[in-house]
């Protein structure tokens, strides 16, 4: 008789969209995509505002009968059965709703950007090291199969030594008259919520340049790397169109990460403008489908293939009780591996590397005096920080 899997109860810190996607996600049969050591189970759910909201999320997400709703993230994080929460709060709140989960002796996986600034990240990984707990930042992406297949390709050396990524993630709001199609409230355009492209969307640009020109490098060799960036500000003072260059210049590599609000990088809804992804070497490239989010799809250009050009598929597999699969689980699966081998880190993204992406991204802003609010930029912890209260 095969040995029962391994299984992680889950608190979900927020009840919007992202919240019910990965809690969705969560509730999934492991075995819809062939995953069989490990499992979930949803214990609660919290809204900073009310229980009802709550309530009404574990309805909307069908959760099984004995999960429980909190109006207060303070509940949530003090339920003796919750095991890790995943933080899904605006950018704007991460640090002190992670901080207040650590606190609290939970693990914690935490949503990309995994903070507004560096000082917050490394004051993160500090608090969960000395007390010994799980953190990560939920960069789902690196989780799929395609991504861990495309690193492994780039490491056989089919395409030689990359030299090159080139990555866009962007979405076509433009609006009349100079706008955006989001009201200057929305998450997306407000500073107060740590808005902008880069935070939200070009974390996914440089997630590809990362886990192929950082992450891959030996350890004995990691470099940091500098850093030009130009942005375009938006009416709110937030970015809404961000260019970065990131250099390794030991490595001779560079990576060239966009990111946009009024051009999409899929124009027409069928990727017929061609890959968001280029990784580039001397023999090759290959080629990421978008979104660079959710790629389903890449393929390997070789200088000596003759014009043939290979082509892989990656879809996302579906619970077909539920109907549903959107390939956040795949992050939830990796949580629960580190906790039941004892890891504190992942090795997919370690604390390191996302406090070095968390330097690139702040290093970008400032360049492009992108500047948010004391409330969400400090980095003393407060409990009773509004962020932490909903205000109440």
């Amino acid at each position: 008789m095969a040995s029962q899997p391994f299984t992680l109860k889950w608190g979900i810190m927020a009840t919007g969209g992202i919240a019910q996607t990965f809690t969705k996600d969560l509730l999934t049969n492991p075995a819809s995509r062939d995953v069989h050591d490990v499992a979930h189970k949803l214990v609660a759910a919290a809204s900073s505002t009310s229980k009802d909201s709550a309530t009404s999320f574990l309805e909307k997400v069908k959760a099984p009968s004995g999960a429980k709703a909190y109006g207060s993230y303070a509940e949530l994080v003090n339920d003796p059965d919750v095991e890790i929460v995943y933080v899904a709060t605006p950018h704007s709140h991460h640090f002190q709703n992670t901080m207040l989960a650590l606190e609290a002796g939970k693990h914690v996986l935490c949503e990309k950007a995994f903070t507004v600034n560096a000082a917050q990240a490394k004051k993160l990984v500090e608090t969960a090291r000395a007390k010994n707990l799980f953190l990560m930042e939920a960069v789902w992406t690196r989780y799929f199969p395609l991504s861990i297949k495309v690193r492994e390709l780039v490491q056989s050396g089919v395409i030689g030594p990359v030299y090159r990524v080139i990555a866009d993630n962007s979405f076509g709001n433009d609006g009349p008259n100079g706008t955006l199609t989001f009201p200057n409230e929305n998450r997306m355009v407000n500073l107060d919520l740590a808005g902008g492209a880069l935070l939200d969307l070009g974390i996914y640009s440089l997630t590809w340049l990362f886990q192929i020109l950082y992450h891959l490098q030996p350890e004995a060799e990691k470099e940091s790397p500098h850093t030009v960036a130009a942005i375009n500000k938006y009416s709110t003072g937030a970015d809404e169109m961000t260019s970065i260059i990131i250099q390794f210049p030991k490595h001779k590599s560079m990576g060239i990460g966009m990111t946009c609000m009024r051009i999409p990088t899929n124009t027409d809804g069928h990727n017929s403008g061609g890959p968001a992804i280029k990784i580039q070497g001397p023999l090759g490239e290959i080629q990421v489908m978008g979104p660079a989010f959710s790629p389903k799809q890449y393929k390997i250009v070789k200088k000596d293939g003759g014009g043939k050009v290979e082509v892989v598929d990656c879809p996302i597999p579906k619970d077909p009780e539920r109907d549903w699969g959107h390939g956040m689980f795949w992050e939830a699966d990796e949580c629960a591996r580190c906790l039941r081998d004892g890891k504190k880190e992942s090795a997919t993204l370690p604390w390191s590397e996302s406090i070095v992406i968390m330097e690139v991204m702040e290093e970008a802003l400032k360049q492009g005096d992108v500047q948010y609010p004391h409330l969400i930029t400090t980095d003393v912890y407060d409990p009773k920080s509004p962020l932490n209260t909903g205000g109440k």
